[in-house]
């Protein structure tokens, strides 16, 4: 008879990685060094921000629909905006505004060209809601768009502009989130739901497994989790770009996106391959729209708040790369449809992207 832990963990295997969390305490107090830190790290905050994301989902459920929709689409991304908040207090603007650049890229390249891929492979063409696929590349267009004009503002009057560019950034990120409230007020109040995941038609809603007192401890001590591990990520970040000869943009685009959303990642693959395609591309996009459009211009106003003012300047080939994958992201599910070979397509994009960054000079 199995022992309950390792019938948890069949069901749970990322739970094994919690262990790499005191890990990480220890090579911070043993001076193991910062590259042992920074993996520990990492590998910590993956099954902390599934937790976060479980927690919040059964919290939901002991809400009105409208209310767990709005907590679902604030707290999506809970684990990798801590992560942003420590890096600013760090000063390490330019890790926060990659891993903007990196999220965005993520799920709309990685997490959509897995799902489309793998669900392609096991079930053959699928098909998802057109009007919802044509609404969410308007709004990415937006977010983009919005994105890209303090950076030609800064590109076009030089370093002597910073004023106006901060003052161009807070206004661009009020008007971000006025945009995304509007969004979530369209999705609440329609049967598409491009924001706020809820269980589609012919599905079963699940009453909550946890009680309401478990569901605040297990958030609660995630959320400290991941502030303590987000702490020794941060503060390892420097000595292993240094010793690495990589550049903070690769760590800000590819590693931090993954470790603060692998498990929702995993969600919209496991939906793909069950043919479930609908809710595996919302989950996908819909991630992609809460950093645009409120992660990003939350982080504006935080960082503020901290004394280190972040920019919405982002580098050119940050630029190229996110117009880039909204572009092929909005082509290949403009009809509706998916299939392996769209999926292999939008992986082909991130892996050269990927490569890039990582050849970037630091």
């Amino acid at each position: 008879m199995n022992h309950p832990w390792i019938s948890y963990l069949k069901k749970n295997p990322l739970a094994a990685l919690l262990v790499a969390l005191p890990l990480a305490v220890w090579a911070e107090a043993g001076h193991w060094g910062a590259l042992w830190v920074f993996a520990f790290s990492a590998l910590g905050i993956i099954p902390l921000a599934e937790y976060i994301g479980e927690s919040t989902e059964a919290l939901a459920a002991y809400t009105s629909p409208r209310i767990g929709g709005l907590l679902n689409a604030t707290l999506g991304n809970a684990a990798e905006l801590i992560i942003t908040i420590v890096a600013i207090r760090e000063g390490l603007l330019d890790l926060v505004k990659a891993s903007i650049t990196g999220s965005i890229l993520g799920n709309l390249l990685l997490v959509t060209g897995m799902a489309f891929l793998l669900g392609g492979l096991k079930n053959g063409l699928q098909r998802f809601e057109q009007r919802n696929a044509t609404r969410n590349a308007i709004l990415l267009v937006l977010a983009v768009l919005a994105l890209l004009i303090p950076s030609l503002l800064s590109h076009s009057i030089g370093p002597d502009g910073s004023p106006r560019v901060e003052t161009l950034s807070l206004g661009v990120a009020g008007v971000m989130v006025v945009l995304y409230a509007l969004a979530l007020l369209y999705s609440f109040r329609s049967e598409g739901e491009p924001l706020a995941h809820r269980p589609q038609t012919g599905e079963a809603v699940h009453k909550p497994d946890w009680s309401l007192r478990k569901v605040i401890i297990v958030l609660t001590l995630s959320t400290v989790g991941v502030v303590v591990a987000s702490e020794f990520l941060v503060g390892a970040v420097e000595p292993v770009v240094s010793r690495l000869g990589v550049s903070e943009f690769f760590l800000g685009v590819i590693l931090i996106p993954i470790v603060g959303n692998v498990a929702e990642h995993l969600v919209a693959v496991e939906m793909a391959i069950a043919n479930k395609m609908e809710l595996s591309v919302e989950i996908a996009i819909a991630s992609s729209l809460q950093i645009a459009l409120f992660v990003a211009p939350v982080l504006v106003f935080i960082s503020l708040a901290m004394g280190n003012p972040l920019q919405l300047i982002f580098n050119q080939f940050e630029l190229l790369a996110l117009v880039a994958g909204v572009v092929i992201t909005a082509l290949v599910s403009a009809d509706g449809e998916s299939n392996w070979l769209e999926g292999a397509e939008l992986l082909a994009v991130y892996l050269i992207i990927g490569l890039a960054f990582f050849l970037l000079p630091s």
